[in-house]
């Protein structure tokens, strides 16, 4: 058994760490990441793009790129498409972008000649796979679909890892849309995404719609949503939104208002019809007072200094609200 390493939480705490590296600043972290979109998409043209940016230290949508040379495997090409989107692509052919259009299969000789590549070409510190299922093999009937998925990505992880690199997988999507999350869209189980360190999934609701959509996420990579539009064979960047403005979006218009009044009323008590006439919201702003409140308690309420309960007499049912100068957030409940 081999030894293991344990850590007390004071020492951990006081004990200086590296930050994580990336080689796009917010997009692309040392480790293992997944490209995920449908087939035709225009995955390709985006990673070849992004490998001659990288290749140059050029910026990547305006975020900066850590200079290297990259190992493109683009194993469902040939030589001649290769450069003809190098011909169409503005940028001019750098001399550190390598290409593969052929490569052995994990566990079948991939991770030898990844190695001999680091070895020969040490300024190598980005390698993209095109496509991930090109480099698979068939995992024993004894392997669960989920661990065969989560050993495949673990494997390249090890390799990033210990070579202090990162690896760019370009996957595939199911077929069966999933509007609640998109990253339930990404072919395969969950193992896929559980063992890489970031993800990110281009989707268009139409194919001839001009712009798609490309969500990301990760360990150290913070949940953003991109809009994208291909010009000239490159994906331009038309909008881009962060986390913590993804949720402002989110917040209803009615709640602003609402601190707006109750900083003039500061002890509210009364029915939610009274409320909206005191508002002068819309009427039917009363029906849905109830669910606005309690969905948003602790994304806004709370934050904004806002307690709120409400309780019901034989009659109607009664909402108590109050903005407080200084908050204690353990005063907040929502009565029955």
């Amino acid at each position: 058994m081999e030894p293991y390493f344990v850590i007390n939480a004071e020492e951990l705490q006081s004990r200086p760490f590296i930050p994580p590296t990336f080689l796009v600043d917010g997009l692309i972290p040392q480790g293992v990441s997944l490209l995920c979109g449908p087939s035709k998409c225009g995955k390709s043209w985006l990673v070849l793009w992004m490998a001659m940016r990288i290749c140059q230290g050029e910026p990547v949508w305006g975020m900066k790129t850590h200079p290297c040379e990259v190992l493109y495997l683009c194993l469902e090409d040939t030589y001649s498409r290769l450069q003809d989107r190098l011909y169409r692509l503005p940028d001019p052919a750098p001399p550190g972008l390598w290409l593969m259009i052929a490569a052995g299969k994990l566990h079948g000789g991939l991770e030898e000649q990844i190695e001999d590549h680091l070895a020969a070409h040490p300024a190598t510190e980005l390698i993209i796979i095109d496509t991930f299922q090109k480099i698979r093999t068939a995992h024993g009937s004894g392997v669960g679909v989920y661990a065969g998925d989560y050993e495949d990505v673990s494997a390249l992880k090890r390799i990033a890892d210990e070579a202090h690199i990162s690896i760019l997988l370009v996957h595939h999507l199911r077929k069966q849309k999933d509007g609640s999350d998109p990253f339930n869209q990404i072919s395969g189980s969950n193992g896929i995404l559980g063992a890489a360190d970031a993800a990110f999934v281009m989707i268009k609701e139409r194919r001839s719609q001009d712009t798609t959509s490309m969500y990301l996420t990760g360990r150290d990579v913070p949940y953003q949503e991109l809009v994208l539009r291909m010009e000239n064979c490159v994906w331009e960047l038309v909008e881009r939104k962060h986390e913590d403005e993804l949720r402002e979006e989110e917040i209803p218009p009615f709640l602003h208002r609402l601190l707006g009044f109750l900083q003039e009323h500061p002890d509210w008590t009364g029915t939610a019809t009274q409320l909206v006439e005191q508002m002068d919201e819309d009427e039917g702003m009363k029906y849905r007072i109830i669910k606005i409140l309690s969905r948003f308690q602790h994304d806004y309420l709370e934050p904004n200094g806002i307690t709120f309960s409400s309780h019901r007499t034989p009659k109607e049912r009664i909402l108590q609200l109050r903005l407080h100068d200084s908050y204690d957030s353990c005063d907040t409940k929502i009565a029955g």
